[in-house]
């Protein structure tokens, strides 16, 4: 349908003022499909349990190759192994510049649980756990299983996208658990094994800046991640177009929007949280 504009508007504007309402078009769009797999899910838990059980296996065990590595959990270990070594190392180095070395511990408990696991997890789920729902989802629908999913009666956004949230969110649990013991596992074992500082030493101050508050604080962080992650990984793929090209486009775009919203997120919630304060004293 042709749109009759004003004989005088120029090109360029008249580009501009179509390409701002495509996008606000696509962003309602967007926030329709997420609202609408929010509210299913309730009916996903009743009415398709089987698939979210099996989705939970899938996602936290892999499928195929990823099934021989260990799947999500062996992955999101070992990258939150690597950034704990990592606050070891620069924690160690930087600190002990100005006499100050005994203080690894507290950078442990500091930056691990409030912004280094957050960010980890997030990574390793829009690489593993998204990045698969949206190449899953993209090939139904270039290969036309969602349109006879819905002509025998299945209703798809709650059928693939809100079991696929709600298996996200019950397996980054687990994940989070074993992300925190890794990344405190990686930073004391270096610190104390490798740099020789006394075990006693890093206890004291790790045990004394480790707040439980910032525990729950991360873990609900982490929770929020995953949601905003799938919703966004299942709209890309729910939405993919093109062929196998038009998939491994979608599965592109939806892991760099993933990745750019967790950490807008991440800053987000930081300040929500712990604001100017930053709930911290120096003591001990």
């Amino acid at each position: 349908m042709s749109v009759s504009t004003p004989s005088g508007l120029h090109p360029k504007l008249l580009s501009g003022v179509q390409g701002a309402a495509t996008g606000w078009r696509r962003i309602g769009a967007q926030t329709r499909f997420y609202v609408t797999t929010l509210v299913a899910i309730p009916e996903a838990v009743t009415r398709y349990h089987k698939e979210l059980l099996r989705l939970i296996a899938q996602m936290g065990l892999g499928a195929g190759a990823l099934a021989v590595v260990g799947g999500t959990v062996a992955i999101v270990g070992f990258l939150t192994m690597t950034t704990g070594a990592l606050v070891a190392v620069q924690g160690y180095n930087q600190l002990s510049s100005v006499g100050f070395e005994a203080l690894t511990g507290f950078a442990s408990a500091f930056f691990n649980v409030r912004l280094i696991v957050p960010g980890t997890v997030s990574v390793a789920l829009s690489a593993t756990i998204g990045a698969g729902a949206t190449a899953q989802l993209g090939a139904m629908r270039i290969n036309e299983e969602i349109d006879a999913l819905e002509v025998v009666g299945i209703r798809s956004v709650t059928y693939l996208a809100s079991t696929r949230v709600l298996a996200g969110v019950i397996v980054v649990i687990p994940l989070y658990c074993i992300a925190v013991m890794m990344a405190f596992l990686a930073a004391r074992t270096g610190t104390v094994a490798i740099y020789g500082q006394g075990s006693g030493v890093y206890d004291h101050y790790f045990n004394t800046f480790l707040n439980p508050t910032d525990v729950i604080w991360s873990f609900m962080q982490s929770v929020a991640i995953t949601v905003v992650i799938m919703l966004v990984h299942t709209y890309y793929g729910f939405t993919a177009k093109g062929g196998p090209a038009g998939v491994g486009e979608a599965v592109g775009r939806a892991v760099r929007t993933s990745m750019v919203v967790a950490a807008v997120e991440i800053v987000m919630i930081s300040l929500a949280v712990y604001g100017q304060s930053g709930n911290f004293n120096l003591a001990g």
